[in-house]
């Protein structure tokens, strides 16, 4: 079995032109950066509008808004995706020219197995921002997890069956426009913690909804080679930490 892209992260462009359905989360997830620091760099505020056809800077170190940012509607991502100007057409951006491969292994091709802890870049006080947050395991599963170096964890399961939350918090993104992660549902619990479920089906949340711990908010779909699975990721920051501690203490 295989699950995962290949990280790009070494690869992370300088700036990104914002597409219909981007939302500020999405796009910091895609190149593996804080939603916070990316709204910093962009002078974007609290409410993280965004529009299509902006351009954002990806990198610290230039602050200055960068040339050229198209002159249409920002909408905020915490509620609505970016839309086209004049036009509100909500249709997926192109993946092959919006979307880069998400860091070091989300489902979609390279090989995992045992694999090493997880969790490189989280930083130290990771697990005193995750230890309140009273977990509870996001999908039952038929083996051990399976970690994914550099991301999360793989759990087996049966096509269909229930994904819940793993701890309370609001969706901020529910859609299939990031490549690799198939229907994604992100979560965040706090300004500093995202959580992600991948290749899901049947969709039952929305951007924006609250949800509590345990409830069910979509259903387990199929990654690489047609398997039941989900992909399950913590991230602090913006950077993956091993779940499977705080998975394990919750339970």
């Amino acid at each position: 079995m295989a699950a995962g892209c290949a990280s790009e992260s070494a690869h992370t462009p300088e700036t990104y032109v914002v597409q219909p359905r981007d939302t500020l989360y999405s796009i910091a997830w895609r190149h593996d950066l804080d939603y916070r620091d990316l709204a910093r760099w962009n002078h974007i505020g609290a409410d993280y509008r965004i529009a299509v056809g902006q351009v954002l800077i990806l990198k610290a170190g230039n602050h200055r808004a960068p040339q050229g940012t198209a002159r249409v509607p920002s909408v905020s991502p915490n509620s609505v995706r970016a839309g086209s100007a004049g036009s509100g057409n909500n249709a997926a951006p192109n993946a092959a020219s919006s979307a880069t491969a998400p860091r070091g292994a989300a489902p979609g091709g390279a090989p995992i197995g045992g694999g090493a802890p997880i969790g490189g870049g989280a930083s130290g006080g990771a697990a005193d921002t995750l230890a309140p947050c009273g977990w509870t395991w996001p999908a039952a599963h038929a083996s051990a997890p399976r970690p994914v170096p550099g991301g999360g964890i793989l759990l087996l399961g049966m096509l269909g069956q229930p994904i819940r939350a793993a701890c309370a918090g609001r969706v901020v993104y529910a859609g299939s426009g990031i490549r690799g992660y198939g229907n994604l549902i992100i979560i965040k619990h706090s300004e500093t913690l995202l959580t992600a479920y991948a290749h899901t089906i049947g969709l039952d949340v929305r951007e924006g909804q609250e949800v509590a711990t345990g409830e069910e908010i979509a259903h387990m779909g199929t990654g690489a080679h047609n398997i039941a699975a989900l992909y399950f990721e913590i991230r602090v920051n913006g950077k993956p930490v091993d779940p499977l501690p705080f998975l394990h203490r919750g339970n």
